[in-house]
């Protein structure tokens, strides 16, 4: 295995054209960080990281330009220092995936990685306003600009994010960083069933306080979170975010409107970020294990009607996040992916996302949910305009 680590756009670009010209396959990666996630591509690597470096960054702007291969800690540590932060909350797949490096900010966009936030902030690609990157030709695009208002390109900056590296190489990105909030809290509600930790959630969405993080913890893992310093039983978490004076009267607001869906308690400033870390980077499926961990995206009303059917077929163990709507499975065998997406379909759609597995499962199941054939056949067309000779990240998406 070779890895090509190019300093600059040029010999990115001078890479794939040479690759491109033999009709030999490259891996498109950054950090590497989800090293084996989605379906197994060339040997030979393409990494961003040696394009690293803030290019500009303006905190009055909001905006950050970064070459791809910047790691993402120095990217959140310069947003740090001025109060900003990255709305999406980006998780950090090493500890539930066993993998090792820097996650990069490129690799952030590329896979479209969201956290806890995301139900209320959007995903990763929403806050992206710009790329560079390297087509499969070995050509240099810029989409894009430094505004919102500035829609040149713009679909083209949303197709490759989450394009995880099939469409190009980026090699700059440019993005929004919101005000960091001063201060969370997160209300904490005990004794709840799925079902009934659905319906406190929408309840609790409706309320007028600003709910930024919405998650049901079942029994089988509320004692990993916090070091077991949760209540007892299940418990459904609601965070609220802002200033000091406005989250404590929301807090107050919303404990008073959930109490009456179980018995409450509030975690203050910092136990309420280290618990929304923990969900985000899924700790009770960091186990040193390769059981199968599944991603899954549905609406929130039918994520426990999902758990709930498959756990009459399968060894399941799962908690939800967005609401209900993102539910992270662990399998206690088998990966079931034919049993999982089918009862998706039957409940009205949705997406599940193999993270985690051994090499075996993964050889015969399909990382990505698999495309309806009209949407299929259109991303193949896509796929040939931006990379004709098919070398990059080659089947990796399916």
């Amino acid at each position: 295995m070779t890895d090509f680590l190019p300093e600059t756009e040029e010999a990115a670009a001078s890479i794939i054209r040479e690759h491109a010209a033999a009709g030999k396959p490259l891996a498109i990666c950054g950090g590497n960080t989800r090293s084996g996630f989605g379906n197994a591509v060339a040997k030979d690597r393409l990494r961003s990281t040696g394009l690293t470096g803030i290019v500009s960054y303006n905190p009055g702007e909001m905006v950050l330009t970064a070459r791809a291969g910047t790691p993402l800690a120095e990217v959140e540590a310069a947003l740090a220092e001025n109060g900003q932060m990255l709305a999406f909350e980006p998780m950090d797949h090493r500890p539930v995936m066993g993998t090792s490096g820097e996650p990069t900010i490129g690799g952030v966009f590329a896979a479209n990685v969201s956290g806890p936030r995301r139900f209320v902030a959007g995903a990763a690609r929403d806050s992206l306003l710009g790329i560079r990157f390297v087509n499969g030709r070995g050509e240099i695009v810029k989409a894009g600009g430094r505004v919102m208002k500035n829609v040149t390109g713009l679909d083209l900056v949303k197709l490759l994010a989450g394009s995880h590296g099939t469409l190009g190489l980026l090699t700059e990105v440019t993005f929004r960083v919101p005000p960091r909030p001063k201060t969370e809290e997160t209300i904490v509600v005990s004794g709840l069933n799925d079902a009934e930790a659905a319906a406190a959630m929408a309840a609790a969405m409706a309320q007028p306080v600003e709910v930024s993080g919405a998650a049901h913890l079942p029994l089988t893992v509320t004692w990993k979170f916090l070091g077991g310093k949760l209540p007892e039983g299940e418990t459904t978490v609601l965070r609220i975010e802002g200033l000091p004076g406005s989250v404590e009267a929301r807090a107050e607001k919303l404990a008073s409107a959930t109490s009456a869906f179980g018995t409450v308690a509030r975690l203050d400033e910092p136990a309420s970020r280290q618990l929304w870390r923990e969900i985000r980077d899924v700790l009770p499926y960091v186990d040193e294990t390769m059981r199968p961990v599944w991603r899954i995206s549905v609406a929130p009303t039918i994520g426990h009607q999902l758990v709930a059917a498959l756990r009459l077929e399968a060894g399941v163990d799962a908690f939800y996040d967005w609401q209900g709507g993102l539910i992270w499975m662990r399998m206690e065998a088998d990966p079931e992916s034919q049993l999982i997406r089918r009862f998706i379909k039957v409940l009205g759609g949705g997406h599940a996302t193999l993270i985690r597995a051994t090499d075996a499962a993964r050889a015969a199941v399909s990382a990505f949910q698999p495309q309806p054939e009209v949407v299929a056949q259109l991303s193949a067309r896509v796929k040939e305009k931006f990379d004709p000779a098919g070398i990059l990240n080659q089947g990796k998406m399916g």
